[in-house]
């Protein structure tokens, strides 16, 4: 929560004058039932018509100041919280960006939405009210007490014993709720969690024909978080009778105490009710009060929440400071060199990868094939530091990839996903987050390569083509080689393929590696996949089992010398077609 509180110095003016305006409105509130006692004991006892007017007068323009005060308060403070909220809502976002894929795979996707969104508007209503209510109300309480001793100090012991027996009740409910509230903002999570997978997975759930079993999860989660909002509801609902109960029992004792008084001639009728009426005062305030308390219960459970993705830290640590390009040398320079290198994911026993070593070299094409699991994606995820090797050395041109800053080192390096993302905009939107300055004709060069030109054009809108978001309106095979274009047409040094042609035909399949080598000749290219033919005319392949490096070398030897990759080709390829 302390980690929150920085967010306030950019609003100190807005922060102070919230408040002070409340105060006083308080202040011009608490001076209403001295002019009503008056206007009981000198106009009404006097029969003073022009004095009720003039005292009326005064309710009146204290009324007109106090709200002006209220809507200058409310102002300042809706302000501050706004803009608190906002800041709090980039920063996160853009402290998000810079966690690895372990921190994100750690914490969820699901939870980090619900804390960028459910989790910051709480914080933000949360500072909205405590600006406008957290002195105001305890302003209130005490000053009618204080007000009260100046009326007649037997009367105002009454408030002395009522007031901290309803802070006892207020802050009791409030210790009990706190926790209860965290565990509501946890069972949300769950809910969105659920609600994500089933939209994600839509087409896989009606496939199935599990609507029917993820309805029925989907209505235990929500089931759970109802009755938790019930309990904590119940117990933050006691809050409200509890308190009347307390204050009425207070004005019944302070009208029958005044009652005597006034019989004894030691104060006025319009004093008690100016009593009462500061009774009231009280009652109200600790109603906001114990409303505001509810409030801020959520929003601090959910600024801890918030808090804790801040603490978060990635561990992908950018302290490298190279920038410079690969040294010049000869033509046969290794470009990428994997040396003993483990890998283990967060949480997992066993490492995802073990005793990797081998070099690629600058041109070649390198080809990795394995089953599924045997650790081909995690293995290419460490050459742009996706993922930090565990044991081990990962480089590119000769030197660790920790030393190069992580802008350096993604420069250098295409990245085309195994799932295709592409982003609501124009295709030359899309194609620019390969390469911001790019010309059209770059990108027409890149759409060329990629196999993706003709279809582009059969559309009649070129670079405006109009994308919807996740490329909703476009086919599967249509938006990877968009993908593989857009990696393209950066020109990187190492462009990584990682199972992108899953969805291509064997023909435009064919196509894209011929026009990957013609027009890549001084790129090194790593081409993850499960089919035999896409890689078996590699430079080099890479054959995974079971996070093992078990086959080292071209198609031919390795069909003399690994039993793994011989399997793989006679389980998709002729004899005949293996040999060729």
């Amino acid at each position: 929560m302390r980690k929150l509180l920085k967010y306030f110095k950019g609003y100190k003016l807005e922060s102070i004058l919230g408040p002070l305006f409340k105060l006083l409105e308080a202040s011009f509130e608490l001076f209403v039932p001295l002019v009503m006692a008056q206007i009981i004991d000198v106009g009404i006892k006097n029969g003073d018509m022009g004095y009720i007017l003039r005292m009326g007068g005064v309710l009146v323009l204290l009324g007109v100041v106090g709200l002006t005060c209220s809507l200058t308060a409310q102002y300042f403070s809706a302000k501050a919280a706004v803009g608190i909220g906002t800041m709090v809502r980039n920063d996160l976002f853009r402290h998000i960006n810079t966690l690895s894929y372990r921190e994100i795979d750690t914490i969820g996707t699901s939870t980090l939405v619900t804390r960028m969104t459910s989790d910051i508007n709480q914080v933000q209503s949360g500072i909205n009210l405590v600006l406008r209510l957290f002195l105001r109300s305890p302003f209130i309480v005490f000053g009618a007490m204080v007000m009260a001793f100046t009326i007649n100090v037997k009367a105002a012991m009454i408030f002395v014993v009522t007031i901290p027996l309803l802070s006892v009740v207020v802050f009791g409910v409030m210790l009990i709720s706190m926790p209860l509230y965290k565990k509501v903002q946890r069972q949300l999570d769950q809910v969105l969690l659920a609600t994500r997978e089933n939209l994600l997975g839509a087409r896989v759930v009606r496939a199935f024909n599990r609507q029917k079993d993820e309805a029925e999860r989907f209505d235990q989660e929500n089931a759970l978080l109802v009755r938790l909002q019930v309990f904590v509801g119940k117990i933050s609902a006691l809050m409200n009778p509890v308190t009347y109960v307390i204050i009425n029992g207070a004005i019944i004792v302070l009208i029958w105490t005044g009652a005597w008084q006034v019989e004894d001639g030691i104060i006025s009728q319009g004093e008690v009710v100016a009593l009462v009426n500061y009774m009231s005062q009280i009652l109200v305030e600790l109603v906001k009060l114990a409303n505001l308390i509810i409030t801020i219960s959520k929003a601090l459970a959910c600024a801890n929440r918030v808090s804790s993705v801040f603490a978060q830290q990635t561990s992908i640590a950018d302290r490298g400071s190279l920038e410079g390009a690969a040294d010049a040398g000869a033509e046969e320079a290794v470009k990428v060199e994997f040396r003993d290198m483990n890998f283990c994911y967060a949480g997992a026993k066993e490492p995802s990868l073990s005793g990797i070593s081998f070099k690629a070299l600058k041109g070649q094409t390198i080809g990795i094939i394995g089953g599924t699991g045997s650790g081909k994606s995690s293995l290419v995820n460490l050459i742009p530091r996706f993922y930090d090797a565990t044991q081990g050395t990962v480089l590119v041109d000769g030197r660790d990839v920790k030393d190069y800053s992580l802008s350096a080192l993604r420069q250098k390096v295409g990245m085309v996903p195994q799932r295709a993302v592409l982003f609501k905009g124009s295709l030359r939107d899309n194609m620019r987050w390969g390469k911001e300055d790019a010309a059209d004709q770059e990108m027409y060069e890149a759409l060329d390569t990629a196999q993706a030109r003709e279809f582009v054009d059969d559309k009649e809108q070129g670079l405006d083509l109009m994308i919807q978001q996740g490329g909703k309106n476009l086919s599967g095979g249509q938006r990877q080689r968009l993908t593989i274009a857009r990696a393209l047409v950066r020109r990187p040094e190492i462009l990584i393929m990682d199972d992108s042609a899953s969805a291509l035909d064997f023909a435009t399949d064919a196509a894209l590696r011929k026009a990957i080598r013609e027009h890549t000749r001084d790129m090194t290219v790593f081409i993850v996949s499960q089919r035999a033919t896409t890689i078996k005319n590699a430079d080099q392949i890479l054959v995974l089992d079971d996070g093992k490096l078990v086959g080292l070398g071209t198609h031919r030897e390795l069909l003399d010398q690994c039993e793994v990759y011989r399997e793989i080709c006679l389980s998709q390829l002729s004899e005949e077609e293996v040999r060729q």
